[in-house]
């Protein structure tokens, strides 16, 4: 891989008490690719996700992020996400967001959506061009929603339509890697296909660099560049998706790929 990945994980380590349960995961992401990092409940991808964000911490290893603003004066510099105060890490929080797998808690159920999609640009004491109110408007329209949703709550809408009101909120102030922690899994296949066309189209029109977590072989070939597949919280395969979804290595990986499949075929 000629380019500098944009975000790289080392080594990453994670203990809760006596029991490891991610062993020294590497895995790297050059901007612009999306990498699916697939595995059955319990293989530790969500948590080498969420250590990647800082929203766990890890054990011992590190983040290298290359993003915008990283050296903190506007350009492009190599900081260790790990490595970051607090007040380090919440400034470059803006540059890399999470959508979670459960539609329904990711979202305050006392907040409106206007409240809810307003929220990160308070946090970050930001006003968008054009002000907040336009751009809340603007953010709907993008995840297929209309304004009529802003001053509505979150137990008005359907499971798809919270998870774009949590992809919308993700995207709020245009990060450049987003984390998705099995977006589709608690929806209907229907839903979770639109959903997944959807963040198809986002990660076009804005160039995302995206980290795909999934169980599902399938949707995972459908929406992804590379593939890594772990297992009881090691890296035990990586590749292309033509590598790893039509010639697997290992019996883990082709048991995978024989569950049952999404209804979701590869575009060509």
């Amino acid at each position: 891989m000629s380019e500098k990945p944009l975000i790289e994980a080392r080594d990453l380590i994670k203990d809760y008490g006596p029991v490891r349960v991610v062993h020294g995961v590497s895995l790297s992401l050059v901007r612009g690719e999306t990498l699916g990092l697939v595995g059955e409940s319990g293989s530790g991808k969500s948590t080498v996700a969420r250590m990647m964000v800082r929203l766990i911490e890890s054990t011992s290893g590190s983040v290298i992020f290359r993003g915008d603003g990283a050296s903190g004066k506007g350009n492009s510099a190599e900081v260790d996400l790990l490595q970051l105060n607090a007040r380090e890490m919440r400034r470059l929080r803006r540059r890399l967001a999470i959508v979670f797998q459960d539609p329904y808690a990711a979202l305050n159920p006392r907040m409106t959506v206007r409240q809810i999609l307003a929220e990160p640009f308070a946090i970050h004491g930001e006003t968008p061009a054009g002000g907040v109110d336009a751009r809340l408007r603007e953010m709907l329209r993008e995840v297929g929603l209309d304004e009529s949703a802003l001053p509505r709550y979150p137990h008005e809408f359907s499971g798809g339509q919270r998870q774009r009101v949590n992809i919308a909120r993700a995207l709020a102030l245009r990060p450049e890697v987003l984390m998705l922690d099995e977006p589709v899994s608690a929806l209907d296949v229907s839903v979770g296909a639109q959903v997944i066309n959807l963040l198809q189209d986002l990660k076009r029109t804005y160039g995302l660099t995206c980290l795909f977590i999934s169980h599902s072989m399938p949707l995972v070939r459908y929406f992804c560049d590379r593939v890594a597949v772990m297992q009881h919280g090691r890296l035990v395969e990586e590749g292309t998706w033509q590598q790893v979804c039509e010639a697997p290595r290992e019996e883990y990986t082709r048991r995978l790929l024989e569950a049952t499949p999404t209804g979701i075929e590869r575009r060509v």
